[in-house]
Formats: C-alpha cells, structure tokens, sequence
C-alpha cells in the first residue's frame, strides 16, 4: 500500500471520529460549558481540514490493500484514534497530565472502562458524555463504521474488518462486507436507541440516559456519576442495564438472523447455548450465595445478575461492592474474568466459543486415549469444525496468559499487591473495568505510575484487537519486506 494512500486513509477515519464530537460539542453549547469550546473545536477542525484535503488528494489512485496493510493500517488507526480522542479531556485541563487523558481514551475506545477519575461528577457533561461515547464507537468497531459509510475508498473493507474484529470466526452475513457492516451498525444503533428511551422512562433525563446506553450496549462501564448506576437506586434502571449488557454479550450477526426470520440459527449456536449455560448458571449460584446478606430472593436476584452480567459481558458497571460478598460469590464473578462474552459481540475477554473449543478438543484427546485409531472432529453449530481453529485457539490462550503474566509482573514492579496486580492485568487485557484489591468497583486506576499507565494502554488495544493486531504491529519481522 503507497505511503499517500496510507495517510488519506487515515485522516479520512480520523475525520469520521471528529465529526462524532459535534454531539458532545453540541452539548457543550447548550449547558454552556464554555470552558471545553475549544477543546473540542480544535481537534475537530484539525481533523476535518485535513480530512477534506486527503480525500480529494490521490481519489483517483486506485488502492491495493495487503493483508499486511490491513494490519497496520488498523493498528496505527486505533492508537491515533486514542490519541484523538484524549485531546477533549487534556486541553480542557480536567487530565493532570497526557497519560491521564490517553489511557481514559485508550480505556474509552477499547470499552475498559478503567478511569483514572475519582469525581466524575465534577466534569462537564460534554466530557462525560465523550467519554461514554468512545465507548460506543469502539464497542461495534470504528473501522466496521467506517467500511460501512465509506465504500467509495474504494480498499478491501474485509481485510480491516479480519484485523479489528472480534473472535477465532469472522464471517459475512451478506455477500457483501459494506452491506455487512451497515447492518451490524443498525442494530447495534437500534438498540442503543431503545435503552436510552427506556432508561428516561425509568427517570434519566436525556444525557445521562445516553451516556448509559452508550456505556451499555458498547459494554463500556464509565458513568456520569461517582458511584455509577448505584446513583440512581433504581430497580427499573438495574434490570434495563442487566438485561442490554445480556445482549450486548450475544453475537450480532445472531439478531440479524432472527430478525429476517432464521431464528433456528439461535437454538443451534454452540456459543449462544454456551453463553447462556454459564450466564444463568453463575446468576443462580451467586443469587443464592447472597442470600444470606441481602435477607430477600427477588434483592440478591437483583444485585447478583446485574453483576454477573456486568463482568462476564466485560462492561464493568457495579451498584454493590461485591468485595463485601462471601467468597463463593466473589470467586465465580472472578472466573468470569476469565471467560467474556461473545464472539462478535461488542465484550472483550477470551470469548466463550473458545473455551468451548478447548473444552471439546479436550474431550476429543480423552477419548482418542481410548480409541487410538479413531477419528474424532469438533462439532460446532451442528458441523464439523475446521481442525485450524484448534491451533488458532491454543495460540490465542498462550499470548493471552502470557501478556497478562507480563502485565501482572510489571504492575507488581510498582508496588502493588499480587490480587491487585494480577486482577488489574485481567482487567486491563480483557478489556474488563474493575478487578479485586485495590482496582475493585469503588477504585480507579490514578493510583499507578505514568509508566504502568502506558503499558496499560498497550494491553487494553492487544485486548480489544485480539493480541495479534498489536503484537504483529510491533514486531520487528512485521517491518521487513
């Protein structure tokens, strides 16, 4: 891919993100938080200039994307991305330094949620508003936006879709990945519109019932308010929550399914009946762990769904300090660190279908102890499953404990405890929010050291971009012809 072809491409991404900075901007305006004027208006401008110039310079040049061009063009997009979207909150002067505003950005697009703000309450709307919005536009995907608003670029959307989505399988639900991609994003806007009107039902007013939904159904986790959802002690509020986080951990290319009337597709997904298997069963274990502590069923069905959902579609919100709970509870919400949501779902973590895939590889291996000379295959949606995606998965497990060990070990350099360190790393690679320690669901992350900051950011893109975007993007070999 030419070097000019390259930068026009990128500042053409970067554009559509400044563009989406007219709503928070807007926002501004009408609260009359003159203060972030220019914090917006200056990246926005900037972008757009230079947008408007690269669209027009080399449009004619026809544009050949290799896969290695998809790779890097992602990776470079996401890390500019981040830094785009940290300006509003560094030149607004609410960040004590850049690294602060670069990882709420960083933690913002990759759907984290970890903030470095203990008093949320004390920022402007707009910035708030940003904040839960970046959240939204990295949940779905901003390349996958992309592809489907701007096929005129005229390059290989699919490639930058292999190289930004989620899961060991990417497949198109139409024949065509632009057409994909817009019905993705329409559901995906469909149900953020539906959240929002009901959580102003429940008595949100408008901003902060956006903010929410774009936090939700990106399963983001940052909030207009100091103590989250908790703020609004609302039992209509928890269950929208609970219930928008369920399907947000779902694969979209399901509902697209069912919605043009091949709803078979659902009973026979091994992931969706995976996700919903450890779902309800985590939700009845920690209801009746909780029992005891909250003296009613109908209570701790409330509170221990809302959380079960909340960690295992990796959103991160929290209305209890579940730090208080007993043991068992806290020990299955910690597992769900592990285990994420959905391939093709806006959550982070490992993704259920490949524990699925390891857990019948592992039954597989069993029985062939048995049978030596049999032929045993992975069944997946009532298929045989291809034998590459065995090696694909045992590859992704390996780098995923690997970059949270390391993450773990350079956390720990900054003096924090071992629960503390690792749960962070867990939190930070899975893309999760809070953790246990000192990261639980009253903490933020302004306690570490600038430099664990920036590794952090690393690890929350690995994470969101599935570890091989990243780590391929700063491998030396990456570079060579």
């Amino acid at each position: 891919m030419k070097f000019l072809s390259f930068v026009r491409l990128l500042f053409i991404l970067l554009s559509i993100i400044a563009l989406t900075m007219l709503i928070p901007l807007a926002t501004a305006f009408f609260y009359g938080e003159s203060s972030v004027y220019s914090a917006f208006l200056i990246p926005i401008c900037s972008c757009l200039l230079l947008g408007i110039i690269f669209f027009f310079v080399g449009k004619k040049q026809k544009t050949y994307m290799s896969i290695r061009s998809g790779f890097a063009i992602v990776a470079i997009f996401w890390i500019s991305a981040s830094f785009l979207g940290s300006l509003p909150i560094y030149l607004s002067g609410y960040a004590k330094s850049f690294i602060d505003a670069f990882f709420e950005s960083v933690s913002g697009f990759s759907t984290t949620g970890a903030t470095i703000f203990s008093d949320v309450e004390s920022l402007p709307r707009s910035i708030n508003l940003w904040r839960c919005q970046m959240h939204w536009l990295g949940g779905m995907g901003i390349v996958v936006l992309t592809v489907a608003l701007m096929p005129i670029l005229g390059v290989g959307g699919f490639k930058l879709i292999k190289a930004e989505t989620t899961g060991p399988e990417k497949d198109k639900i139409t024949p065509k990945i632009t057409v994909t991609a817009k019905i993705l994003w329409i559901i995906y806007f469909a149900f953020t519109v539906v959240q929002t009107i009901l959580l102003m039902i429940a008595g949100m007013d408008f901003v902060d019932a956006l903010s929410h939904a774009f936090a939700t159904v990106g399963t983001g986790g940052f909030s207009t308010k100091n103590t989250g959802i908790a703020y609004f002690n609302s039992l209509s509020v928890d269950w929208i929550c609970t219930i928008f986080m369920i399907l947000a951990g779902i694969n979209f290319s399901l509902y697209f399914k069912l919605f043009t009337g091949n709803g078979k597709e659902l009973t026979s997904n091994t992931e969706f009946k995976a996700y919903l298997g450890i779902l309800l069963t985590s939700i009845f274990i920690v209801t009746f762990a909780n029992l005891e502590q909250y003296q009613s069923f109908f209570t701790s069905l409330r509170y221990s769904s809302f959380h079960v959902a909340s960690i295992m579609s990796t959103t991160g919100f929290a209305t209890q300090n579940y730090l208080e709970w007993i043991p068992l509870a806290q020990i299955i919400l910690f597992f769900l660190m592990f285990v994420g949501g959905s391939s093709g779902s806006t959550s982070g973590g490992v993704k259920v279908i490949r524990w699925v895939i390891l857990a019948k590889q592992a039954t597989n291996e069993s029985l062939k102890m048995l049978h030596p000379h049999g032929i045993f295959s992975i069944r997946l949606n009532g298929r045989a499953g291809r034998n590459d995606v065995v090696y694909n998965v045992s590859a992704f497990f390996f780098l995923y404990a690997l970059l949270v060990l390391i993450t773990t070990v350079i956390t720990t350099l900054g003096g924090s405890d071992i629960l503390t360190s690792f749960t962070a790393s867990l939190s930070m690679v899975g893309n999760i929010g809070p953790g246990f320690g000192k990261v639980g669901p009253m903490d933020n992350f302004a306690q570490f050291a600038p430099a664990i900051k920036w590794w952090y950011c690393f690890a929350m893109l690995a994470g969101r971009l599935e570890l091989y975007t990243m780590i391929i993007f700063f491998n030396k070999a990456f570079w060579k012809k």
